[in-house]
């Protein structure tokens, strides 16, 4: 199986790919940059050891993984729908996340998180949540991928806010604010880019109204919708 993820992922390090392995299996394929030899395969091995264990809903199933002193690879389940990111940047694709389906896959990726940093031992800080790692089954039910492997490799996914770009410290603060920029992505559709900061500002925190922050692709939620959308706005401004 080495060999043939070898022959499917070429040379791009930090890219996904979806394979067809023997016997006819579809498996995503992660490509990793290797840090320096002595730091690099201790600390893989160890991740590695946890993060095969995990299991919960809302988290990707890691099948395994191939390491040698040349190429490494995370091997994922599969799951249909792809990421929220595609799936936004498609508006047919993106109608079909009506305001139930979003606010689950909100509760779904808050469960994921909370399950990462409480219930494991060590607690796994995902480090960059975003619309690319969280994917969808069939049912729309969010999967956080990539889980984790911040620690062990290089990903061209990994963006850094404020707290690690200045400190480099890995806590889970950086899942509670990325956690608050992907719920906003949710609702809004799209990235809300400089609406962050906007949010930030004490002087603007509690003046922009709902409908401004909704996906017009969507029809406007009912009265329980919208008040558990309100909620949920302003836990993503506290993170």
């Amino acid at each position: 199986m080495y060999r043939e993820i070898l022959k499917a992922t070429g040379v791009d390090y930090g890219s996904v790919y979806k394979p067809m392995l023997p016997p006819h299996n579809l498996v995503p394929v992660q490509k990793l940059h290797l840090l320096p030899e002595k730091v690099y395969f201790n600390s893989f091995l160890n991740e590695i050891r946890g993060l095969t264990n995990i299991k919960h809903r809302n988290i990707a199933k890691l099948h395994g993984f191939c390491s040698s002193s040349k190429h490494t690879f995370l091997v994922y389940e599969y799951l249909k729908q792809g990421s929220l990111a595609k799936i936004f940047s498609i508006d047919e694709q993106a109608k079909e996340l009506d305001w139930e389906k979003r606010v689950n896959i909100i509760k779904g990726v808050a469960q994921a998180l909370s399950y990462m940093h409480h219930d494991c031992s060590p607690s796994i800080v995902q480090q960059v949540v975003s619309s690319n790692n969280v994917l969808l089954d069939l049912e729309y039910e969010a999967r956080v991928s990539d889980f984790g492997i911040k620690c062990i490799g290089f990903t061209d996914d990994m963006i850094f806010h404020a707290e690690l770009a200045y400190t480099m410290r890995v806590t889970e603060k950086c899942d509670f604010y990325s956690f608050g920029v992907l719920t906003l992505e949710i609702i809004k559709g799209k990235h809300p880019g400089e609406f962050v900061a906007h949010l930030m500002s004490s002087t603007t925190t509690g003046d922009v109204e709902l409908k401004d922050l909704l996906d017009q692709r969507l029809s406007h939620p009912t009265q329980e919708i919208e008040k558990i959308l309100v909620f949920i706005l302003k836990i993503a401004e506290a993170c």
